[in-house]
């Protein structure tokens, strides 16, 4: 039988990593339903106004780069964005409450779900370098890592 010091801190790994994967999937629902407001709207006259309210300069360079790209998207662009977006903030949903409720199907399901997207990170660090790419691929391999040392460990004491 586990100590209960032991049960204690391996549950947290799992709420940290169930609570991070909960909240990058809200986000992501705020960013599809955000797309689909977009539909049928003037892009150019809604950024423009969110760029005023936040007193951003359009000039800058990255703003500018920024904005060049967003008043480019079609409305069938943004249709797949939000689709893909809840796809993806489902999965995200669907790990994080099963961690938190600590299942063990959840384990799996994230170590397979992060693992697979680990080379997408690569490739996207190879395209562009930046500091919070490489930090996204690190925490991904951190919790692929956890998880797979957890489900090692889990096994073992069931043998």
């Amino acid at each position: 039988m586990p100590k209960k010091s032991a049960v204690r801190s391996s549950s947290t790994g799992l709420i940290l990593i169930g609570t991070f994967k909960l909240v990058k999937g809200l986000l992501l629902v705020a960013v599809g339903i955000g797309a689909l407001n977009l539909l049928h709207r003037d892009i150019g006259e809604v950024i423009t106004r969110w760029v005023e309210a936040l007193r951003i300069d359009p000039d800058n360079h990255y703003i500018h780069r920024i904005l060049t790209k967003v008043f480019s998207v079609t409305p069938k662009q943004l249709k797949a964005l939000s689709a893909g977006t809840f796809i993806y903030a489902g999965l995200l949903l669907t790990e994080g409450a099963g961690l938190l409720l600590q299942k063990h199907w959840a384990e799996y399901f994230t170590v397979i779900t992060t693992a697979g997207l680990i080379p997408i990170e690569i490739f996207e660090l190879y395209k562009h370098l930046t500091a919070l790419k490489v930090a996204i691929l690190v925490v991904n391999i951190l919790i692929v890592w956890y998880l797979v040392r957890r489900i090692r460990t889990h096994g073992k004491t069931q043998a």
